[in-house]
């Protein structure tokens, strides 16, 4: 299953898709291979800088998608969240189950009007940049694919809230629930082209 779903991944390999998305350079000094996306991820998180899987998988995925697999990691972090993180959880929750609804973008793009000063501001962020709206306008121009760098600068930041002694098992398991989703995203794409 997973070598069909590598196939059918968005970005192939790992050059594939730093060739689409240069603006990932920025964010990870790993050099790109020819490996395929998944093993080039799971090389990243056993490799010197673990944390660099949490990007790669932040570009790798489809930006709602990305959205919602960022809303799932810091959701496993809610303990150390105040009640406005709470909140802006649940709006993102929100947003990715109905983003064409007019109440969900409104209340995403308030939120994204708001300098990201959490984790969770950041995701809040990534769905405002991805919707369209005017924030995305704005980031355009100085950080291409800006969701992807909201989602990344989101988890990483939650992480950095992790205990030292479980921060690498909490990466782990983000990382491998962010493969979970490219490669669930694969088979969708599969499917839709049938």
């Amino acid at each position: 299953m997973a070598v069909m779903a590598n196939n059918g991944l968005r970005f192939k390999t790992a050059r594939d898709l730093f060739m689409a998305c240069p603006a990932i350079a920025r964010d990870m000094r790993t050099l790109p291979t020819e490996q395929h996306s998944i093993a080039f991820c799971r090389e990243l998180l056993a490799g010197r800088v673990p944390e660099e899987a949490i990007t790669f998988c932040a570009y790798l995925l489809p930006e709602r998608a990305a959205v919602w697999w960022a809303h799932e990691c810091l959701s496993h972090l809610t303990d150390l969240f105040d009640e406005n993180d709470h909140e802006l959880l649940a709006l993102v929750r929100d947003w990715v189950g109905e983003p064409d609804s007019p109440r969900h973008r409104a209340a995403v793009s308030t939120a994204a009007a708001t300098p990201p000063t959490t984790p969770v501001g950041w995701i809040a962020l990534a769905a405002g940049w991805r919707d369209n709206g005017s924030a995305a306008t704005m980031a355009s121009a100085s950080q291409p694919f800006p969701a992807a760098h909201a989602v990344n600068a989101g988890i990483l930041a939650g992480l950095a809230r992790v205990a030292l002694a479980d921060r690498f098992s909490v990466l782990s398991a983000f990382v491998e629930m962010g493969i979970q989703m490219a490669e669930i995203e694969a088979l969708r794409q599969s499917a839709d082209a049938y």
